[in-house]
């Protein structure tokens, strides 16, 4: 494509003098550059992608977008935001793909993924071709693609070039996770949305927003953003799906302006849930509406597993068309997720799970999810990133105390932080709730040793769940990301503990290295 057609559907001031070339691909780390690449060099939190334009010229690059003033060749293009435009000008390269599918946007502090797949399970029953971007993986078809390490909204051009890929593969629907960061970096910005969903807006990514009430108008923008949606069919809506139970409701509620419903364990709710049954082994209920009354049920457990269903369940019904029976089926397709409240059995006499609970909120929920599946005790093993929002440290620790019976303080991707430090604070607010050190919390630095802690704790019945990692494939120490699996370690403990041959436990440098060696790697 030639770099001037980037600019014909641009929102902002388009440049002078744009180099006549032709563009076969855009990159925004030099070291993916290819020869006829556009490089899109953007300010970072802690790198600059300006001090990499020479190497990225060097593989082959033959236009630079970046900020104004701050490089002089013929080929570069200074604008004003490079991280905005870059969305658009992704776009634009694959013809807008989002403008050819119905699109469904999913946010929220927790339950994004959980909501994501249960819409793509109901999309799947109702026999739509449906792909999915989640931060786990992106479906498209029978193919499925990993989206990264750690979890956040694919960068702009990679969103823009699996919604084109599913185009091309004659898919209908798409069903997209975005996270605080993707809006706030305005990845998802040209993704044309149809429908917008939020599950709950809690305490979380204040390192990054400042406050609650930044962190909310982040998430909101999914909701302004239907305002601007064209639209792609006679007859087409934007619809609004909100949470009628959570503390963000009445800001929403205010804030939208497109059609929009709600739902919740209320009867104030549009969509509501009658007749709840929890069990060990799934969630049974009704939903209930002025147009439909459906049984509901699913392999998922937990309270907040209904509201998740309850989400997905109306902005199918009400956004997308389908049948509430169908929806209904589709939820009960939905065998579980990797991560999410994920057993591990390997023929133990308590429970072992893995989940990916890493917020205040998620850790709440998901204590109080395992304390209705057991009559034992609850065992938590859990930890706080480095470089992070450092108030929830204290507050997963003071929610672990007051809910589990036993809580295991652990590492979790400290990055450049000392793991010895983000510990004690955490202890410390263990200690704020009457947490007693060795007897009901511990301080055990390597996750591996911690989770072989807890398991040593198990006694017949109980739960031991080891939270806040759940599906992810690595863990930060410095800067080096270590290959990891909580669901492989909490195997490789088991076996051990159950004295059979199985996996080996992922080696993290917490386990034989002083904090000072991996801090300098």
């Amino acid at each position: 494509m030639q770099l001037k057609n980037l600019f014909v559907d641009f929102p902002f001031s388009i440049p002078e003098n744009i180099p006549d070339v032709e563009i076969t691909g855009i990159a925004i780390d030099s070291r993916a550059v290819k020869p006829g690449y556009l490089f899109v060099a953007m300010q970072g939190g802690s790198v600059d992608g300006h001090t990499y334009i020479p190497k990225a010229i060097e593989n082959g690059a033959v236009a630079i977008i970046g900020e104004a003033g701050r490089f002089s060749n013929p080929t570069y293009i200074g604008l004003e935001n490079p991280r905005h435009a870059l969305t658009y000008l992704a776009a634009a390269f694959y013809n807008f793909p989002a403008r050819k599918l119905t699109v469904i946007g999913v946010t929220g502090t927790d339950g994004k993924t959980t909501t994501s797949n249960i819409i793509h399970k109901i999309l799947t029953a109702a026999g739509i071709r449906a792909g999915m971007i989640s931060t786990v993986n992106a479906v498209i078809g029978d193919e499925v693609l990993d989206t990264g390490f750690h979890v956040t909204t694919p960068d702009a051009h990679d969103v823009q070039r699996y919604l084109a890929r599913m185009v091309d593969s004659g898919l209908m629907h798409v069903v997209l996770e975005t996270t605080s960061h993707g809006w706030s970096q305005h990845r998802v910005d040209a993704c044309e949305f149809d429908v917008g969903v939020v599950t709950n807006i809690t305490h979380e990514h204040f390192d990054e927003h400042g406050s609650y009430e930044n962190y909310r108008a982040a998430k909101a923008r999914l909701f302004s953003s239907l305002e601007r949606t064209k639209e792609k069919a006679p007859g087409s809506s934007r619809l609004a799906v909100i949470n009628r139970d959570d503390r963000s409701f009445e800001f929403l509620d205010e804030f939208i302006k497109t059609k929009k419903l709600n739902y919740g364990l209320g009867d104030s709710a549009d969509v509501r849930a009658v007749d709840v049954v929890y069990g060990s082994s799934g969630i049974e209920f009704s939903a209930v509406s002025n147009d439909f009354h459906v049984n509901v049920r699913s392999d998922l457990v937990g309270a907040y597993n209904v509201s998740n269903c309850l989400a997905a369940l109306t902005a199918s019904v009400y956004g997308l068309g389908v049948d509430p029976d169908v929806a209904a089926r589709g939820i009960a397709s939905l065998e579980g997720i990797p991560g999410r409240m994920e057993q591990i059995d390997l023929g133990q006499n308590f429970t072992a799970i893995v989940d990916f609970a890493h917020t205040p909120n998620a850790l709440k929920v998901t204590l109080e999810a395992g304390r209705k599946m057991t009559k034992g005790r609850v065992i938590s093993v859990f930890g706080s990133a480095g470089l992070r929002d450092k108030e929830k440290r204290r507050m997963m620790a003071e929610t672990s105390v007051e809910l589990a019976d036993l809580s295991i303080l652990t590492a979790e991707d400290p990055r450049t932080e000392s793991l010895d430090g983000i510990l004690e604070e955490m202890a410390a607010g263990a200690r704020s709730k009457g947490g007693r050190e060795g007897e009901t919390f511990w301080r055990i630095a390597d996750r591996g040793e911690a989770i072989k802690f807890a398991i040593r704790l198990a006694r017949e019945g109980d739960i031991v769940l080891s939270c806040g990692k759940g599906h992810e494939q690595s863990m930060c120490f410095g800067k080096t990301e270590y290959l990891w699996d909580d669901r492989t370690a909490m195997r490789a403990a088991l076996s051990e503990f159950l004295g059979i041959e199985g996996e080996k436990m992922p080696y993290l440098p917490s386990l034989d290295k002083k904090e000072e060696d991996w801090l300098r790697s």
